[in-house]
Parts: structure tokens; sequence; C-alpha cells
């Protein structure tokens, strides 16, 4: 039996994954990057899981995060950009998602993100205890149907993954502007343990923190009158 298979981290993590794997149609560079640039950057979880997490980058890093599903990149692009000295990892199984960053990191030369086109339990369940200072999830799919909730990223077992992989004092931040998902993260988060919501006042999730990068979606979401919440978690 292979490492990946016998590992109990990596057993409970993984999970059937839910979502789209491609949009329409890249563009002849597009598809250029994902062929040439993608394989360079992204991460193989077949592989034993790294001793140090800082390892996968090529240049030393003093700190390491994670964007769950970053969808057109905007955010983790200027993140990565604004904090050179931070490793960043961006997991989205959308191939469009992924070339868009690709342009994103080509254009500016960016050096310090790693990729992973694939389940981000499954990433997770792969990475170091204890090896992320931040865990992002920026408008994911709220799957608004009943009987689809189980496909909402959001569940005990990944709170729990991601309690494994954040530092003490390292957060999870969520965003999004579907009030049902914000309440089912609250009450989620809430019986979490290892958890502690940080808003102290209404503007605390009213407003997005300080820096924080406006999506594509964010800004649609805006037009359309629909108000996101900008929930903060402290990991314990």
């Amino acid at each position: 039996m292979s490492e990946r298979k016998s590992d109990p981290d990596r057993a409970e993590g993984e999970r059937a994954f839910f979502g789209r794997r491609k949009g329409h149609k890249l563009r002849q560079h597009q598809a250029e990057l994902v062929d040439h640039l993608l394989p360079h950057l992204s991460l193989d979880i077949t592989m034993p899981r790294p001793a140090n997490a800082a390892g996968i980058f090529d240049l030393p890093v003093e700190d390491l995060r994670l964007e769950i599903g970053f969808g057109g990149g905007e955010h983790l692009a200027t993140e990565a950009q604004n904090f050179p000295t931070t490793g960043f990892i961006g997991c989205e199984p959308y191939v469009n998602g992924m070339a868009k960053i690709l342009a994103q990191i080509e254009a500016a030369n960016i050096g310090n993100i790693r990729l992973f086109a694939g389940d981000a339990a499954e990433l997770l369940a792969w990475l170091p205890s204890a090896s992320l200072s931040r865990i992002d999830l920026i408008h994911p799919d709220p799957w608004p149907k009943r009987r689809h909730w189980k496909r909402r990223f959001v569940q005990d077992r990944t709170i729990a993954a991601m309690a494994r992989v954040l530092k003490a004092g390292g957060e999870f931040r969520f965003v999004c502007d579907i009030d049902d998902y914000c309440a089912w993260t609250l009450s989620h988060l809430a019986r979490a343990p290892d958890f502690q919501w940080l808003a102290e006042r209404a503007d605390d999730f009213r407003k997005p923190w300080a820096g924080y990068t406006m999506t594509r979606y964010g800004r649609k979401a805006a037009r359309e009158g629909r108000k996101a919440a900008y929930l903060r978690f402290r990991r314990s």
C-alpha cells in the first residue's frame, strides 16, 4: 500500500470533489501557460508530506498562507506581491482560474506562489501540521440547495483539517455574499473548539479587513445589491 493511502491524516481529509474542472475554451497563450508553466508551480501531493512546507518554494519564505478556490486570482496575486517574503499556495480545480493566475504570475514575475489543481481537503491532509499562518476562502460556491449542502467546503471535517495545519494564532478568513452560507460557517466554527470568531462589533464583519483586495466576483455581488460578510477566526 502506498504512503498516500496509509497516511491516517490524509485519509481523514479526503472527500468527494464537487465542482467544474473546465469552462470556456482557453486562448492559445493560456493553454501554453497551463501546459508549460503550471507543471513548474504545481504541488505533487502523491509525494511524501514535506517535513518543512517552506521547502516547496525556490526562495526562502518566512511565512506560508493558503487560498482555497482563488477564482480569477486577483486577491492571490495581489497578496503575493504585497508580501514577497510570504509563500502562497493557491488551490483551484477550475482550469480557467488556473490559466488566469498563471497569466498574472508571468506578467508580474511572481515567484512566491505555488499551485494545486485539485481538492483542497486532500491538500490540507498532505501539508505538515502547524505549517500555515492563514487560510483564505473567498466567495466559495454556496451550493444553495439543501441536498447539496454536503458539497460546501466548510464542514466539521475540513475545519478540523484546517485546525491541524494552522499555527496557533493563525487565521481562517471567509468572505461570502450568501447569508445562508455565512450563517452555516458561523454555526460550524462556533462548535469548533480550536477557533475563535474575532468580531467585536458589526463593522468587523460588515467591512473588509485592512488591505483586502476586492475580487471581480465581489464587485459583481455589490453591483447586484448583495452585501458580503468578512469573517475572521483565530486558531487557538
